[in-house]
């Protein structure tokens, strides 16, 4: 944290402590796993709970507005 020029508040320096204690410790690894893991179920499983969000909108639209199935080509 002691760099040239580097300016730290209170906050900042103690969201960052923390990182570096867990690295120092050996403990980074399995730490960052675990984040990971948070990361997808807060970003992915929590939006994708109810099915794709895009393709329930675009369903409803199409739904909505045209008769019949759609064409695909082939």
């Amino acid at each position: 944290m002691d760099l040239t020029g580097a300016r730290w508040t209170m906050r900042g320096a103690e969201a960052v402590l923390p990182l570096g204690s867990l690295y120092i410790s050996g403990d980074w690894d399995e730490y960052w796993q675990f984040h990971l893991q948070q990361e997808h179920k807060r970003h992915h499983l929590a939006l994708y709970s109810s099915g794709i969000p895009f393709i329930k909108q675009v369903l409803k639209a199409r739904c909505s507005t045209t008769p019949g199935a759609l064409p695909i080509p082939v």
